[in-house]
């Protein structure tokens, strides 16, 4: 006789869920998709494609959300029948799929808990990604080429549409830098945890004396702003460059100079975008990422300014919050939270999510201290 009860793992699982849906507020949810479909529907949408493709982004992202909360909702359902069923046929093969359905289903429930953290201001927001290799020569370039695929197959294990908007080759290995767009919602609040300086630790490739070799690379994370209206950048600020896109070694790529630099003189914030058909297209999403950056850093400025006339200073996140450690002991560790991971080839793979959720936890609870 099958001995199968997983009523408590079943219980807690709805518990945390109907948790879930109280933050999230399926309701509010459910009225706003009808509203912004209904705005999607209009026949004159398209007469102004820059708000048409605000609707549509927002009722795509807003429609991915629901569909998360249905999809788990169903799946509960589906799993009691699951369970009875075993019990019933005395059947060890079904009994074994809901074990493996409660365990994808507490994987995919605990993603959620952590997304009703994130109530930042802009946290529901698509992110943009930018990833600059620092010191430490072709180990560094390589690293940050590492960076940016250990995020690429993070959105794609998630099935988040990606845009690389602009990538610059070294001339040996890896990239100088890469920018891309994430978008997806509660992307910007996701990946803003995994701002800062990584560090790598490994035998050097690419030297002859099998040394350990100690390379960086920055990871910055911005919202994407569906206006920035707030920034007004004179002409005079601004630095404009066109170049020829190009490939990795400097191949060409694009005939014509299409590719464009934008320099903000008194930050020294520097915006390249390469990857529009168009000189014009490149220059319009160069201007937004730049908007939102300087947005952003004015905020920072005033929050700064508050915390110090208020005489509380708090510590930053510092510029090295996570190192990777491949050679000896294999081991990735976040310095902030402590969360550690002993294969880092399966980190590199984009097995995020377990340093992400312990950075969101981390971050909420030096918000609340």
């Amino acid at each position: 006789m099958l001995d199968f009860d997983p009523s408590a793992d079943i219980q807690a699982l709805r518990s945390t869920f109907s948790d879930i849906k109280s933050v999230v507020d399926v309701d509010a949810l459910t009225a706003e998709i009808a509203r912004l479909s209904e705005e999607a529907g209009a026949p004159n949408l398209w007469d102004d494609v820059e708000k048409a493709q605000k609707v549509t982004s927002a009722l795509s992202h807003r429609q991915t959300e629901l569909k998360r909360i249905t999809d788990v909702e169903q799946r509960l359902d589906d799993l009691d029948v699951l369970v009875e069923l075993a019990n019933e046929m005395d059947d060890e093969d079904s009994a074994e799929e809901a074990r493996h359905e409660i365990a994808e289903l507490e994987d995919i429930i605990g993603q959620l808990e952590v997304q009703t953290l994130l109530d930042g201001e802009y946290d529901d927001r698509a992110a943009v990604v930018t990833i600059r290799s620092g010191a430490g020569g072709d180990d560094a370039t390589d690293f940050a080429e590492m960076l940016m695929r250990m995020y690429l197959r993070w959105a794609e294990r998630h099935k988040y549409p990606v845009k690389v908007l602009d990538t610059s080759f070294a001339e040996g290995a890896g990239i100088k830098s890469a920018t891309f767009e994430v978008d997806a919602p509660y992307a910007y609040g996701t990946l803003s945890v995994e701002a800062g300086t990584h560090r790598l630790a490994r035998i050097s490739p690419f030297g002859s004396a099998d040394k350990r070799q100690t390379s960086f690379a920055a990871v910055e994370v911005i919202p994407v702003m569906e206006e920035a209206v707030e920034v007004d950048i004179p002409e005079g600020d601004l630095r404009v460059d066109v170049f020829r896109s190009s490939g990795p070694g400097g191949q060409s790529v694009n005939t014509t100079d299409s590719a464009v630099r934008l320099t903000h003189l008194p930050t020294g914030i520097v915006v390249s975008m390469q990857n529009e058909k168009s000189q014009i297209q490149n220059r319009a999403a160069a201007m937004r990422v730049l908007q939102t950056r300087l947005l952003l850093l004015k905020k920072e400025e005033e929050a700064a300014k508050k915390k110090e006339l208020a005489g509380v200073i708090t510590a930053s996140w510092g510029d090295q919050m996570r190192s990777y450690f491949l050679y000896g002991q294999q081991l990735v560790k976040d310095l902030r939270t402590g969360y550690e991971v002993g294969n880092p080839a399966v980190v590199f793979d984009g097995d995020l999510d377990g340093l992400i959720a312990a950075g969101i936890r981390w971050r909420k609870r030096k918000t609340d201290d």
